[in-house]
């Protein structure tokens, strides 16, 4: 049977003597090298798959812990390895720069070789750990992938199908759903699978421009049709010919805008404002909204033929309360590219932040996650992001934290809860009764005996 590969620990210390005790104390669980100087210690520790690194920072003598400077440099190339630091001084300052350069732990000379041992035994334990929990994580979030989507839950599955069954056709397409729940990631999704993937992709908030201007935008001006039009210019259903149009918001289109693009998805033309001709155009529409187009199209406030032309195949995007399951996708997703765009060690949810996270009702939806999760990144200190850091609005609402503190993680003693309970309840009802025994005793369903006697008990 095959011996099984021992983690190697790299050690650097200048130290012959405390070399030659560690090397023996650890070697039963490690393979371990050792050397004498910092010099390309990074390149090393690579070359040698280390696991872990003990420094002595003291190492090079023209500069007083010069290692903290080594230490922060590998902290950055690498946040998985662990990195232990040695020291000869005796100041606490040392070993806090130690642990803001990077190290997991210090230790001060002379060294606990046993308790040394036990450290990093214990810190490459946890680091593995670790690195397999991301593998998993990464596994996980690229099984839940599609396209620029994140999710696995039934809700979803039923939009990736909607989409790949559409994707490869010229049908105009509806996309549906609360703000926030990703309704422009639909239109790219379709763009990317059809035929239409290398050619334009225009895309116009309809309730981002004035009304004012709207018009030249979607269809495009002519030299002197307005005060300012200086130049010819292509509106952005020009612009998407041969392409694809998402129109967002679409709802917010007044109805002679209405209007004039039913005409053009029925002749298949458009005409700039002032111009004289028409120009063929081919473009597929997709359009989105959050608004209930069936109602206004019954109170003549949208078009009901255009309704009917735009509504050819809807997709409706589920809110992000209703995608179980996604809510620790997304989380890690977010964390992964936030503490990765700020130079950020990986950080991680704690199972009871997670659970508060879960139980919210998100009315921002995905869009709300996010940011949520962005404002953590830098404001979290530390790898783990606690319930206790969690915006008080959202722990107000969360049933994981009423429990907790209904019932701490240790335990409580039942008949105090009870005591302390209807001590609450009786003097909540006696205020609130103006201090009177009949009033309370209703408020509570209690009859006058049961309430006198109560009162007694607790000297109220």
């Amino acid at each position: 049977m095959a011996e099984p590969i021992l983690p190697t620990v790299c050690v650097v210390t200048a130290d012959e003597n405390f070399r030659a005790e560690l090397v023996p104390e650890l070697s039963p669980w490690f393979d371990v090298a050792a050397r004498e100087t910092y010099r390309d210690v990074a390149r090393w520790t690579r070359e040698m798959g280390a696991s872990a690194l003990i420094l002595d920072i003291d190492t090079d003598g023209e500069e007083p812990h010069g290692g903290l400077a080594v230490l922060n440099e590998l902290r950055r190339s690498d946040e998985a390895m662990v990195l232990i630091s040695i020291s000869r001084s005796r100041t606490r300052a040392v070993e806090k720069l130690a642990h803001e350069s990077g190290a997991n732990a210090h230790f001060r000379s002379p060294v606990d070789l046993a308790e040394l041992r036990l450290t990093v035994i214990e810190a490459v334990r946890e680091s593995t750990e670790e690195l397999t929990r991301r593998e998993h994580q990464a596994q996980a979030i690229e099984s839940s992938r599609y396209q620029d989507f994140i999710g696995a839950s039934d809700a979803m599955r039923l939009v990736y199908d909607a989409i790949q069954q559409v994707a490869d056709s010229n049908i105009n397409v509806l996309v549906r759903g609360e703000s926030g729940t990703g309704k422009e990631l639909v239109a790219r999704a379709l763009v990317a699978l059809s035929s239409r993937a290398t050619k334009p992709y225009i895309r116009l908030n309809c309730a981002a421009l004035p009304e004012n201007l709207i018009e030249s935008e979607l269809f495009g001006s002519e030299k002197g049709a307005y005060t300012g039009a200086t130049e010819s210019r292509p509106g952005q259903i020009e612009l998407a010919d041969k392409g694809t149009l998402f129109l967002d918001e679409i709802a917010t289109l007044t109805l002679p805008l209405q209007t004039k693009l039913l005409r053009v998805l029925e002749d298949h033309q458009v005409q700039r404002l002032g111009g004289r001709t028409q120009k063929k155009i081919d473009f597929r529409l997709i359009c989105a909204t959050n608004e209930p187009l069936e109602e206004m199209a019954r109170t003549g406030r949208f078009r009901e033929d255009l309704y009917y032309r735009i509504h050819v195949v809807p997709i409706q995007l589920p809110p992000l309360r209703e995608r179980d399951g996604d809510i620790a996708l997304l989380c890690d997703h977010f964390l992964q590219i936030h503490c990765g765009a700020n130079g950020l060690p990986l950080k991680h949810l704690a199972a009871e932040a997670l659970q508060v996270l879960e139980e919210h009702v998100w009315p921002g939806n995905v869009r709300e996650l996010e940011n949520l999760i962005q404002r953590l990144v830098l404001t979290v200190r530390g790898q783990e992001i606690k319930a206790e850091n969690l915006p008080p609005g959202l722990l107000a609402h969360s049933v994981a934290v009423q429990e907790q503190i209904l019932l701490p993680e240790g335990g409580t003693d039942f008949d105090e809860e009870i005591v302390r309970l209807e001590m609450a309840l009786l003097s909540a009802a006696l205020n609130r009764a103006g201090g009177s025994k009949a009033g309370a005793a209703r408020l509570l369903g209690l009859d006058g005996q049961r309430i006198k006697y109560l009162c007694r008990k607790y000297s109220l």
